[in-house]
């Protein structure tokens, strides 16, 4: 557990389970397990997507080489069809690698700030050549009293959902929105979560927010 994000992690919850059912994917459980296998299958995906890279871990864990993670952003350079968003509480080896990395615009780069005692998740971000930079602040677990979203494309927020979920108050919503507003950066409500998060919803402030980057394909 690398911060207090990770407590409730619905990705080891599917992994354990998958791993019980003999799940040959998840043969050991949640530990990091490279498939290269399918690390070109976006080729040969024509109709484009948004895709969540490597949805139930984290790209720039320190047991990902740095050759996968290349591979990785090959399928990425050539599959441009698609936008490819990639999300890490490895802020660090985020930005030291980051360089060294082919960001083509369709690759939109985040981190997970879900207190504000990661601030520096987010100065470690701006540092990084993507077109896209966005924040995933979910779960929000603090108020952000201030936060300051230089060079900061888009922000996603939501509550915690599953087993124990810790609550997140609406002021909390609030103060992000406010400063989306105040900094003019497009506001995303992802659920108020929950134990019953289709229960509770994603309205606030009586509507839906859905609002996406700026974004300019090279094509």
């Amino acid at each position: 557990m690398i911060s207090e994000g990770c407590m409730h992690c619905y990705a080891e919850r599917m992994a354990r389970r998958l791993h019980g059912a003999k799940n040959p994917r998840y043969r050991n459980g949640f530990r990091v397990t490279l498939h290269q296998d399918l690390v070109e299958a976006p080729l040969k995906w024509k109709k484009p997507r948004k895709i969540f890279v490597n949805s139930m871990g984290d790209l720039f864990h320190k047991d990902v080489p740095l050759s996968f993670i290349k591979d990785v952003f090959r399928t990425m350079n050539q599959a441009d069809q698609h936008i490819y968003q990639i999300v890490t509480k490895r802020s660090g080896r985020l930005a030291h690698l980051g360089p060294r990395l082919d960001w083509t615009p369709n690759i939109w780069a985040g981190v997970t700030a879900e207190s504000n005692r990661h601030l520096k998740r987010i100065d470690d971000l701006r540092t990084v050549p993507a077109s896209v930079k966005f924040l995933s602040m979910e779960p929000l677990l603090s108020d952000f009293p201030a936060l300051d979203l230089e060079g900061i494309d888009w922000v996603i927020v939501g509550g915690e959902s599953g087993p124990g979920a810790r609550p997140m108050p609406e002021a909390w919503v609030h103060c992000v929105h406010e400063h989306c507003i105040d900094q003019s950066v497009p506001f995303f409500f992802k659920q108020w979560g929950g134990v019953r998060k289709k229960e509770a919803g994603r309205i606030f402030k009586g509507r839906t927010w859905d609002e996406m980057p700026a974004y300019v394909s090279e094509g």
